[in-house]
This record gives structure tokens, C-alpha cells and sequence, in this order.
């Protein structure tokens, strides 16, 4: 899914892997709207979107096995506006089998 501008942010969600630790990731727009106020509180409700939607236990197993210590494996967008509306979301669980590199990037 996609939405203009006026509908509001997209927000790029990736999972970084380290050597310890997956790290949650939020890309946001350089042109973000001037209403999101505390940057917390818009990263909380990206990761709360994201795993209303994806199965966070699977996708992080999933990554965990299949990533490498600097890849950073992207999930897909969420479009929000300042208020916490949900405009759209684009996410899927990377798949690591059918897809191979073409499925996350190496940083």
C-alpha cells in the first residue's frame, strides 16, 4: 500500500543484526511532518503497527538464523500521520529461502 504525502510519514522498518542482538529499526522521512513531537512516542507506534501485523517471534527467529552480523533485514513501511492514525502499512516476513540476499542488505 501506498499514500501521498498529505496522508502522512512513511516510516522504514528494518531489523539491524549485530553480534549480540537485533536491533529494531525506524528509517524516518527527512521531510517529516512537523506535528510528531516526541520521536518515542512515533517509533513505539511503528513497532507496535509493525507487530500487530507480523508475527514478531517467527520474523525475529527467522532472522536471527538466516541474517549475518551487519545486515539490516527491512520488514516495509508504515504510513502514519502526526495524530497516530494509521494510514497504510506494507510488511512482510522476509524469506530467507525463496529470496536469498535480494531479501535484506548488507550495510
Amino acid at each position: 500500500m501506498t499514500a501521498d504525502d498529505s496522508d502522512g510519514d512513511r516510516f522504514l522498518v528494518a531489523i539491524h543484526v549485530t553480534e549480540s542482538e537485533l536491533e529494531f529499526v525506524v528509517r524516518v522521512p527527512s521531510d517529516i511532518d512537523s506535528g510528531w513531537r516526541d520521536p518515542e512516542a512515533f517509533q513505539q507506534l511503528v513497532a507496535e503497527v509493525t507487530w500487530d501485523h507480523l508475527d514478531q517471534e517467527s520474523t525475529l527467529c527467522s532472522i536471527a538464523a538466516e541474517g549475518s552480523p551487519g545486515d539490516t533485514v527491512t520488514l516495509g513501511s508504515v504510513t502514519l500521520q502526526s495524530d497516530g492514525t494509521v494510514v497504510s502499512h506494507d510488511l512482510s516476513v522476509p524469506d530467507f529461502v525463496d529470496s536469498g540476499d535480494e531479501s535484506h542488505e548488507q550495510s
